[in-house]
């Protein structure tokens, strides 16, 4: 692994448990400045072996995106970025002695590859994001899949193709679930794969699936328990995405309440029967079960670290935690609102979180988190989208859409890059891309 030459018997140890866009971010910038300047030692932990931005995750499952294309060595920045990198999940820890017990590591064949460990730490910042919540519905585990890991996403991908390539070959006529994909869930993760999925879909018959008629055999349905689509966000938003999704074609079974899925099919509280051959849960998220081992750490009904607006946890001065794993309050909200689960509130907080610990490491008063609102984007494709934005001094809203929407909607992954790289790397990879995408495929197709 990457190491800076550092002594760690005298260095702050600074470790970072959780590699998405908040954790890398903090672990590259600390390691720009405390790292670099043997000011403190900064370790990132995370269960994966790359990085790859979570807001694209659906366009990995559509095979619009490579995970090769874009995915991020954590090794290779932490030996760039002046940080320790750790393969590994972090199990529980012990506040008092200060250290965190990573699980054992295995390969691809079950074999042991890294022993249990431990860390210690003087400073550790939680950062594990969220998975899916099933809400304990029957049939969820054996039966969903949930697009929270690359690993997810590419598999979902594999089924899909795999699910062609069978209609293709075959002489009989398509049962009722094949080649219908049913989304669980009507908030920004469904409403984007859908999308997606009926764009790349329709350019697979260009690559020899010429006996599939996209419009005809392939169907995508959306099914939300709430009235409308993205209850979360401004009904004008919900409304604009649900009549451009209903152009697509794609079914939206509004007020259904999932019950069961079983094979192939799910099951709602009206009494519906939705045939699927492939279903994807994206109904809601909570914090991963392993922080209710945490050694006392106040969680909530969702998992989440219950942290101050400093950030740090209620019951240990010395452990902070953001991001989605995190439940922080929103300052001067009069109804205990938290800050909602959003990659830009976990970048806001790690960007705080740079001088909190610069704060902290001269024992001066930490300052305090304030959420900023600029709005939220809903991509439908590649070159569209739909938008809220915030109206900077006068605070109203100012809805976008299509090309506009779609370019910025590219724009947030260009600015997250740019915080891990520079400026240089950036266009330099943005021109590489453009050169390569002549030779390849629309779609992944393996």
């Amino acid at each position: 692994m990457a190491s800076p030459k550092q002594n760690p018997d005298v260095l702050h140890q600074i470790v970072i448990v959780g590699g998405g866009a908040g954790g890398l971010g903090l672990a590259t910038r600390l390691g720009d400045t405390l790292g670099k300047k043997n000011k403190a030692m900064v370790t990132l932990v995370d269960k994966s072996r790359t990085h790859l931005w979570k807001p694209l995750l659906h366009e990995v499952a559509a095979g619009s995106m490579g995970i090769e294309e874009h995915a991020l060595d954590y090794m290779a920045q932490a030996r760039w970025h002046h940080f320790e990198y750790r393969l590994g999940a972090i199990e529980s820890l012990d506040r008092a002695l200060k250290e965190i017990y990573l699980a054992p590591v295995y390969d691809e064949k079950g074999k042991p590859l890294i022993p249990r460990r431990v860390l210690r730490y003087d400073t550790l910042i939680i950062a594990i994001g969220s998975v899916s919540n099933d809400f304990e519905v029957p049939g969820v585990a054996e039966h969903c899949i949930s697009m929270d890991t690359q690993a997810a996403a590419a598999e979902f991908h594999r089924q899909l193709i795999d699910s062609c390539i069978r209609a293709q070959v075959q002489e009989t006529a398509l049962q009722p679930a094949q080649l219908h994909v049913a989304i669980v869930g009507g908030g920004a993760t469904g409403i984007e794969l859908a999308a997606e999925l009926h764009n790349s879909t329709r350019a697979l018959a260009a690559y020899g699936f010429n006996k599939i008629d996209p419009d005809r055999d392939i169907r995508l349905t959306i099914i939300e328990a709430a009235p409308r689509l993205l209850p979360s966000l401004p009904e004008e938003m919900a409304l604009t995405v649900q009549r451009q999704l209903t152009d697509m074609k794609i079914s939206l079974e509004l007020g259904e309440t999932v019950t069961k899925v079983g094979e192939q099919v799910v099951y709602t509280d009206t009494g519906r029967a939705i045939a699927a051959e492939l279903v994807v849960w994206a109904a809601g998220i909570k914090a991963p079960d392993c922080q209710s081992n945490f050694d006392g750490l106040e969680t909530n009904w969702l998992n989440q670290l219950v942290v101050r607006p400093t950030l740090q946890t209620t019951r240990d001065d010395n452990i902070f935690a953001l991001g989605d794993c995190a439940a922080c309050p929103i300052v001067g909200s009069r109804d205990g609102a938290l800050v909602p689960p959003r990659a830009q509130a976990a970048q806001q907080q790690a960007s705080l979180l740079i001088k909190s610990i610069r704060c902290r490491l001269e024992h001066k008063p930490l300052p305090e988190y304030r959420y900023h609102d600029l709005g939220s984007l809903v991509t439908l494709g590649k070159f569209t989208a739909v938008g809220k934005l915030m109206g900077g001094l006068s605070g109203e809203e100012l809805f976008i859409h299509g090309a506009i929407a779609g370019f910025m909607f590219r724009s947030l992954y260009k600015m997250h890059l740019y915080s891990l790289h520079g400026m240089g790397k950036v266009l330099l990879d943005v021109i590489a891309r453009m050169i390569s995408r002549q030779t390849e495929p629309r779609v992944k197709l393996h």
